[in-house]
């Protein structure tokens, strides 16, 4: 099993990039739909619909598609022996950081399905703020695996 997963490794590290900026361009993306759905959307209205539809397909289509494929795929990697050293700190802080961006992904799914129910009682600007989270842990992650700092 080991010599297929060494194998298949550059592949499979491949895939895991590109479901990475796959996910990343929705979590970047949705946040943005949630500002201008609240700024600019009156409740009811056909332009809601098609914020909805908009924010449900990029949610379905793509992030979640892309979430998936992005943990199967880094699972993999970890599951390759001797690619990580595991006594270091860069891939726990790391893992914290993807933990975290999933929960950002999550906190999405929540919040599209408060705005398609018409229950959102959110300003834009709490939506933009929040648009911060994601560029924060993608910078952890980023130097955790490149620099690997810790």
């Amino acid at each position: 099993m080991s010599d297929l997963l060494y194998v298949a490794y550059p592949w499979v590290k491949s895939l895991h990039i590109i479901s990475v900026i796959s996910w990343m361009a929705g979590i970047f993306y949705l946040p943005r739909l949630f500002v201008h759905h609240t700024e600019q959307v009156q409740v009811g209205s056909e332009t809601d619909g098609l914020f909805q539809m908009m924010e449900r397909k990029l949610l379905k289509l793509i992030m979640n598609p892309a979430m998936i494929a992005t943990w199967l795929f880094g699972l993999i990697m970890v599951a390759t022996p001797g690619m990580i050293d595991w006594a270091s700190w860069w891939p726990w802080i790391k893992a914290l950081a993807v933990i975290g961006m999933t929960w950002f992904h999550m906190w999405c799914a929540g919040q599209r399905k408060v705005l398609a129910a018409g229950q959102n009682t959110k300003a834009g600007s709490y939506f933009r703020k929040m648009n911060e989270v994601p560029t924060v842990l993608m910078i952890v992650i980023v130097f955790s695996v490149i620099a690997k700092p810790f």
